[in-house]
């Protein structure tokens, strides 16, 4: 087994394995540790793809593996000190998803150079989420008769986040959309981000972020309430009754970076593990929150729809 302790995220453009700091000796138990940018409630979906993939390739937590779990509800000042605290910890490997947390870390990493070499100790798997901006906006103008003046909400300190808005504001001018941006950086901003979209929107893209996940309930409740219909990146949005979302399956991404996980503790280098793209996209639809806003939707879309919430 390899003596370096590496450091493996899912961020907001890509996954990556990095050394922390080096020691002279591996314990007999490699020790994961586990920085939930949002939630537990937010992310059970995903650390239980995760868990139950590294139990198929032979790691069980309290066996042969342990994993130290921490939350940072989407605040930004949690990511540093939870990436030191894990240091300290001595952990082999420091999952991660989202990017505000891997800038957290930035400091005793590099980042991907490419993505067939990534380069140094970085890997891992893209979510290729801004990439998809264009595709939910023809589905959002499919179901909003209309459309024409289109809001973003977007965590400005999160750099994802930005790519992501300047990918909707390039989808949104050629289909002819008004846009107003919402710009939050903390969750007091969130209310009056809204009371500043009143009247001012026929719909809303949700950029996805952890501070934003971690505030998802409290997001679609305001929206329902100015009856916005919204558009996510994620299912757990849709769950919180959002209206639809469209992106990549993230349990399937986890179970992917425990396979990660898995060759870098039998001794790989992740410099020769090739960043890997999503493979399975999901488009969701919660029949519920359409009944709400009063939308009739086309039959062709809910076709469509890999799943559809009632």
């Amino acid at each position: 087994m390899s003596t370096r302790r590496e450091f493996i995220t899912l961020l907001g453009g890509a996954a990556a394995a990095w050394p922390v700091v080096a020691r002279a000796q591996q314990p007999a138990m490699p020790v994961i540790g586990f920085l939930g940018a949002s939630t537990p409630s937010t992310e059970s979906q995903r650390v239980a793809a995760f868990v139950q993939r590294l139990r198929e390739l032979g790691w069980i937590d309290g066996r042969n593996l342990t994993i130290e779990y921490r939350w940072a509800e989407g605040r930004n000042e949690r990511y540093a000190e939870i990436a030191a605290e894990f240091v300290r910890l001595k952990v082999d490997v420091i999952v991660t998803n989202g990017t505000p947390p891997a800038l957290a870390a930035k400091q005793a990493t590099a980042v991907v150079a490419s993505l067939a070499r990534p380069g140094a100790n970085a890997t891992g798997l893209s979510n290729q989420i801004s990439d998809t901006a264009g595709k939910k906006l023809e589905f959002l103008r499919e179901v909003v008769p209309g459309l024409r003046q289109l809001a973003i909400m977007v965590n400005v300190s999160n750099p994802a986040s930005v790519l992501e808005m300047g990918e909707v504001h390039a989808a949104a001018r050629t289909f002819g959309l008004e846009v107003a941006a919402s710009e939050i950086r903390r969750v007091e901003d969130i209310a009056s981000a809204f009371d500043a979209l009143k009247d001012r929107a026929d719909a809303l893209y949700v950029c996805a972020d952890p501070l934003v996940n971690a505030n998802r309930v409290r997001i679609n409740t305001l929206a329902l309430g100015l009856r916005l219909p919204t558009m996510h990146g994620y299912r757990e949005y849709v769950e919180a009754g959002g209206l639809i979302s469209y992106g990549p399956n993230i349990p399937n991404l986890f179970q992917r970076a425990a396979e990660f996980v898995d060759k870098i503790l039998r001794g790989a280098k992740p410099a020769d593990l090739p960043v890997e793209q999503p493979t399975k996209f999901d488009l969701i639809f919660n029949l519920t929150t359409a009944q709400a806003l009063g939308l009739t939707i086309p039959e062709s879309f809910l076709v469509r729809a890999d799943e559809v919430i009632e």
